[in-house]
């Protein structure tokens, strides 16, 4: 007699069906999360927000201090990250920190896949991850091919969510932290972790523990730092910037402009969400597969909905919250339908990915090219030692010039008020963050900047509405010439001049 073969054990077979179906799907993902990054490679910068983290990376280097010598309103996650990638591969340039946003799309797509196969099987899976990367550019290219800090919550976001479908509370909490620390929207999150861990049996001493995670990191992230600057720059110190008082069209037009750009990329998505929605479709699934239900998600959307919201300045990088829920509430929803509603939905998706990657590939670069022109006039006029104060909006002139700023606060806006989000309403020293012009006026006289650059340009927080900077300029320094419109100022009399007319431009300072 022959022995008869012995059949795999279901837990072996189990485990290569599972093998199998990611060997497929990843590199699926990761050559679509490099497409459609690829305009993010093609410039040095693509908004103020990247220069400002790129300026505190290098002044952390050099052994400046976050939240004393190195201050902005955001958690310290995203500048350690340009840190950590300035450390390895050099400052000239923020191609590492590029490769780092593809690797944290790809994460987030992965966990999306994940979460929607365990609940509705192995093509809702393929069909979130591929959806959410589809519709992730879907903003003005300077929104979403930023390496900036929304995109940064994203693979945390969605790995709390992964981490509480497996009812791993503690891991889910932690994930909250980490979002919240890479900005602090990013801990909305905690709100549908919380509640799938009361519906699911935690109770009130098991929602103790996602809680519990959430704080590690954050207080962590406190003692590290220092825990007075860090309450006081992430939370206390921004009650100005957050009004809305004398802006409220202005932000209003803004939003609506942001949607519009979402709801285009997410044209594939919407029409099968929105038919579920009036059907009262719920997600399939059962006691095995995870939750039955998309109420999580739901909630997940009307939580990161509210951190759009807050502060009321609706910049476009901060839509990029809302597309995570929204992949996995399509793949939902196209759970059970036909093939092709699936294929039509991907399709719409990937024809509004490529109007946007285009828009990327072709976009106007008026502000970074003024910026390197800037820069270039800086690094011409200075020395590799010498600090310059630029009063403006656009901290990256630091970072091509390769000086350092006079001063801790990298923008007017921290002295001001000012933002682009603003229309000029509440805008002045009487709404900077408190205390910033004593610390301001102290940091000018012990370490006076020996160039000075207003690229205010017209805006309201130029020199003639502002008199501590004005009292700043007439007392030690003069008139220098112009740059695109920027007015540069050198300190006393000996500075070399340029008369009332331009100066020569340099080159770039560096490779950037």
């Amino acid at each position: 007699m022959h022995a008869q073969p012995l059949a795999p054990s279901p837990s072996v077979s189990g485990r290569w069906v599972r093998a199998g179906y990611w060997t497929r799907l990843l590199p699926l993902l990761a050559l679509l999360a490099c497409v459609t990054r690829v305009p993010s490679f093609t410039r040095p910068l693509w908004n103020p927000d990247e220069g400002y983290l790129a300026v505190q990376a290098r002044l952390l280097a050099q052994g400046g201090e976050l939240y004393e010598t190195v201050v902005d309103r955001k958690p310290p996650l995203v500048p350690w990250l340009y840190q950590g990638a300035f450390a390895v591969a050099g400052s000239e340039s923020l191609t590492p920190v590029r490769v780092l946003a593809v690797l944290a799309q790809l994460a987030t797509a992965l966990a999306l896949a994940s979460l929607a196969r365990r609940r509705w099987g192995d093509a809702a899976g393929r069909t979130a991850g591929a959806l959410y990367l589809l519709v992730s550019v879907g903003l003005n290219p300077e929104d979403a091919q930023a390496a900036g800090f929304e995109l940064f919550i994203l693979p945390c976001t969605a790995a709390a969510l992964w981490c509480a479908d497996r009812r791993r509370w503690g891991m889910a909490g932690l994930a909250a932290g980490c979002a919240f620390l890479a900005k602090q929207t990013g801990g909305a999150v905690l709100l549908p972790v919380l509640w799938l861990c009361g519906v699911r049996g935690g109770g009130r001493g098991g929602l103790l523990r996602p809680a519990a995670g959430a704080a590690a990191p954050v207080l962590g992230a406190a003692l590290v730092t220092d825990p007075g600057g860090f309450l006081f720059w992430t939370v206390t110190g921004s009650g100005t910037y957050a009004s809305l008082d004398g802006s409220g069209a202005h932000a209003l037009g803004r939003g609506l402009a942001n949607a519009a750009l979402v709801a285009v990329a997410c044209a594939g998505l919407i029409p099968p969400v929105a038919r579920a929605l009036r059907a009262g479709r719920e997600g399939a699934g059962g006691p095995g597969r995870g939750t039955g239900t998309t109420a999580d998600l739901w909630l997940w959307l009307a939580a990161s909905a509210g951190a759009v919201a807050v502060g009321f300045h609706f910049f476009g990088h901060y839509y990029l919250q809302l597309l995570p829920p929204l992949a996995l509430l399509a793949a939902s929803a196209l759970h059970g339908r036909p093939a092709h509603r699936r294929t039509a939905a991907l399709r719409t998706s990937a024809c509004c990915c490529v109007l946007f990657l285009a828009w990327g590939l072709l976009a106007p670069r008026t502000e970074l090219d003024h910026a390197r022109r800037l820069a270039g006039t800086v690094a011409g006029r200075t020395g590799p030692g010498d600090r310059v104060l630029v009063w403006g909006m656009h901290p990256e002139t630091y970072w091509l010039a390769g000086r350092a700023p006079a001063t801790r606060y990298l923008t007017a806006g921290l002295l001001t008020n000012y933002s682009g989000g603003r229309d000029g309403s509440r805008v002045g020293e009487t709404y900077a963050v408190e205390g910033a012009w004593e610390v301001f006026r102290e940091e000018m006289a012990t370490h006076p900047p020996v160039l000075v650059v207003d690229d205010s340009r017209g805006k309201p927080y130029g020199p003639r509405h502002v008199p501590g900077l004005r009292r700043l300029l007439d007392a030690g320094y003069v008139r220098a010439g112009t740059v695109d419109g920027a007015v540069l100022y050198v300190r006393g009399t000996g500075g070399r001049q340029g008369g009332s007319g331009g100066i020569r431009v340099p080159g770039p300072a560096s490779p950037a």
